[in-house]
């Protein structure tokens, strides 16, 4: 494919800039290796879930994600590499791509870097382009022209879009025959918490029908907020339980005391104590109680959201279950799932002790709080179909470069 002349005179310039060789301390793994890249480290979570689910169906199969250049590196599960993305001197980028050789990139936007997008094209790397809203250079002198951005965008295999707006923009753009496709936005995803059947069973019966809401991955600053709202909530449903569940295991003896000392009258799960009709407070430290916490509640709390810095927790984990979730201002790391959400009607922000308990009172007819969990089920299903077709496509072309 002949490159345009703006992104020529991308490239010409970019030869300019000063070289700076790539690390390549570290080895490349035996194998396939999937390469991703992201220039928002705060989304860089989907698409790692993304890249791991590839990898689950292809035996034998490393990831590799790069960020840009002085960006924080994002958490990474086991196994997962990490590099910042090379400069964008042609021979930094090749030099890259020579040490990593990788068999595939996922390219998470919206900065465009063109000299490595153009080095991995002419490598013959399939390049995927995901969420794409409204591409730009990530060069910030180069970022309000348009030609680069065309001739970099065409040397992408496929291009998946945000919105049909957005696909329709980029078509614009390029020529009406590359492959741009309306895929809706990469959301983060997550497996579905198991629980004991035999426990949910035995609770179910335990509760007969009391309404219950969940607090869950607690911060301990959290805490006086989400009993608050409780307790202005008994004015109105003597009956409504709440289960809490701190983010850290090791606070539990505290939110034990918190409680005790307010005159709250609990159950402790790990003690293997079930409520009864005088329990007001159910406290389950284990994590690994979170899927049974979210199936017997239609309404969960997700903390580490109303203190700044936590960065929130992924919601959907009581999407998936079929709870309506509230949550907190500080979501940062899962700003596009809990967007998605609220968007849908899945969701809704809270800021104080006050507003939650104004939420959660909506929340207790059990008709407004089903509409609310449909509609995170929804969710949850389309965000799935979007990695099912952006898994597929990776697939076919891996498969096409093994047999080619």
């Amino acid at each position: 494919m002949a490159r345009t002349l703006g992104l020529s005179a991308y490239l010409a310039f970019a030869r300019r800039e000063v070289s700076h060789a790539p690390d390549t301390s570290t080895s490349r793994p035996d194998g396939c290796l999937i390469w991703l890249h992201c220039a928002d480290v705060d989304r860089a979570n989907a698409l790692i879930q993304l890249g791991l689910r590839l990898c689950a169906q292809r035996m034998g199969h490393s990831l590799l994600i790069t960020t840009s250049p002085g960006r924080p590196a994002p958490s990474l599960p086991e196994g997962v590499i990490w590099q910042e993305a090379p400069g964008e001197h042609p021979n930094d980028a090749r030099a890259f791509l020579d040490h990593w050789k990788p068999d595939a990139c996922l390219w998470l936007g919206p900065w465009l870097r063109p000299s490595l997008i153009d080095a991995a094209h002419k490598l013959q790397i399939p390049l995927f382009l995901l969420d794409a809203d409204e591409p730009g250079l990530e060069h910030t002198r180069w970022r309000l022209l348009l030609e680069p951005v065309k001739g970099t965008l065409a040397l992408f295999n496929k291009i998946f879009a945000h919105s049909e707006t957005a696909a329709m923009r980029i078509r614009r753009t390029l020529s009406d025959s590359h492959p741009v496709q309306k895929s809706g936005p990469l959301l983060e995803e997550h497996s579905v918490l198991p629980c004991n059947s035999d426990d949910l069973e035995e609770l179910r019966e335990a509760l007969k029908g009391r309404p219950v809401w969940f607090g869950a991955h607690l911060h301990p600053s959290e805490l006086r907020a989400v009993l608050d709202a409780h307790r202005s909530n008994l004015r109105l449903s003597h009956r409504l339980l709440l289960v809490l569940a701190p983010e850290a295991p090791e606070d539990a003896p505290l939110f034990k005391e918190r409680c005790l000392e307010d005159g709250w009258r609990i159950a402790e799960w790990d003690e293997g104590e079930f409520p009864d009709g005088n329990t007001q407070v159910l406290l389950g430290s284990d994590p690994r109680e979170l899927g049974l916490w979210y199936r017997i509640s239609p309404v969960t709390f997700m903390g580490s959201s109303l203190v700044s810095g936590l960065g929130g927790r992924n919601p959907f984990e009581p999407a998936a279950l079929g709870s309506a979730i509230l949550y907190g201002p500080s979501v940062r790391r899962h700003l596009e799932s809990y967007s998605r959400l609220v968007e849908e009607g899945a969701a809704r922000i809270v800021r104080d002790a006050d507003s939650l308990g104004t939420a959660l009172a909506l929340l207790t007819a059990p008709d407004r709080a089903a509409q609310m969990a449909h509609a995170g089920w929804r969710v949850v299903s389309e965000g799935a179909e979007v990695s099912d077709q952006i898994i597929n496509l990776v697939q076919d072309a891996l498969d096409a470069k093994e047999t080619s």
